[in-house]
């Protein structure tokens, strides 16, 4: 039954935007094309992979809860999409992953140095199509975002392969890296959709419940989901070096013969000497999964409630599917 009520919310909100998605598709086609072929051949790369497109419908809904749709808008929605890829780009060439969504990721069918140089050419035109619209404001709030990115990804490698992570720790990181996309997508949308500055506010805050709550179920589903529905190995972030909440709250309780087999996965970067399911057994054993996710859902009653403050509509009725969609899913 979760599963059907989870596919109607989902064709309910892209009813409601699926004319408005097809333009941004178009904008993100045609600003996708570079001089440089290679540029060219990994964006279309990127956009063939697919996606949920869940920022751009972020924007899209947020700006018609609060005004009208206009070109301002698509144009923004297609510049976070094109932003957001420009950060999957640095992501696997920095993890050094061979996949992306059940695909060769773009580093693997390219090289490094291509689609390093390929995601800052994104990233940059991204911002060139924002600059056409000539708002200081728009720029002043994508220039802070894509600040923070940078600084999270900075931070998450300084991290790698620590077992000393706290919780606060953990948040930061998703805050910069996650949260922080979500807020502006929503907060982008109430500017164009002309928001007063209170209600802007509340949809930025709602969108970055959102992502704290989109990634910590990202985390949880990099233990327990399968790799032919996740499109990426399973226990991948450990393997990465990458400590995340479920395995933080678990170690605050494990025994030291526990922690040896989280610090052999860590020294090696797989799992041939630990297997992952003793991992998995060490995180159930100490509720690590339970925990997350009821932090998960906590960032998700928030944004709840904080959407329940806008007026009774259909755009409102989709937004806070989204929550539910945020919680319920396998990927």
């Amino acid at each position: 039954m979760g599963k059907i009520t989870q596919a109607l919310n989902l064709r309910e909100i892209m009813d409601l935007v699926r004319d408005d998605l097809k333009r941004v598709e178009q904008e993100i086609r045609l600003e996708s094309v570079g001089s440089v072929s290679a540029i060219t051949a990994i964006s279309n790369h990127m956009q063939a992979a697919g996606g949920k497109r869940l920022r751009p419908i972020l924007l899209l809904l947020s700006t018609r809860l609060t005004g009208d749709i206009s070109d301002e808008a698509i144009r923004l929605a297609a510049v976070m999409e094109m932003i957001h890829t420009a950060t999957l780009v640095h992501d696997d060439v920095i993890d050094m992953a061979d996949t992306r969504r059940g695909r060769p990721s773009a580093n693997a069918v390219f090289g490094n140095q291509v689609s390093v140089l390929a995601g800052d050419w994104l990233y940059m035109q991204a911002f060139q199509v924002a600059l056409r619209l000539r708002d200081f404001r728009i720029l002043d709030i994508l220039i802070g975002l894509t600040q923070l990115m940078v600084e999270g990804e900075l931070i998450q490698l300084d991290r790698i392969g620590k077992l000393d992570l706290t919780e606060a720790d953990y948040m930061e990181l998703v805050d910069r890296k996650t949260a922080a996309l979500f807020a502006s997508c929503a907060q982008l949308g109430g500017v164009v959709g002309r928001a007063d500055s209170e209600a802007e506010l509340r949809l930025s805050e709602f969108a970055w419940n959102l992502g704290m709550a989109f990634q910590l179920i990202d985390d949880i589903l990099d233990f327990t989901s399968r790799e032919t529905i996740l499109g990426k190995p399973v226990g991948n972030d450990l393997q990465e070096g990458k400590v995340t909440l479920p395995l933080i709250y678990a170690l605050r309780e494990a025994s030291r013969e526990e922690v040896r087999l989280v610090e052999t996965v860590l020294k090696d970067g797989n799992y041939s000497r630990v297997p992952f399911s003793r991992i998995l057994d060490l995180i159930e054993a100490h509720n690590g999964i339970d925990r997350a996710r009821e932090k998960a859902l906590s960032f998700c009653a928030r944004a709840r409630e904080l959407m329940l403050t806008f007026p009774d509509s259909p755009y409102r009725k989709a937004l806070l599917a989204v929550t539910d969609l945020v919680t319920d899913r396998d990927r």
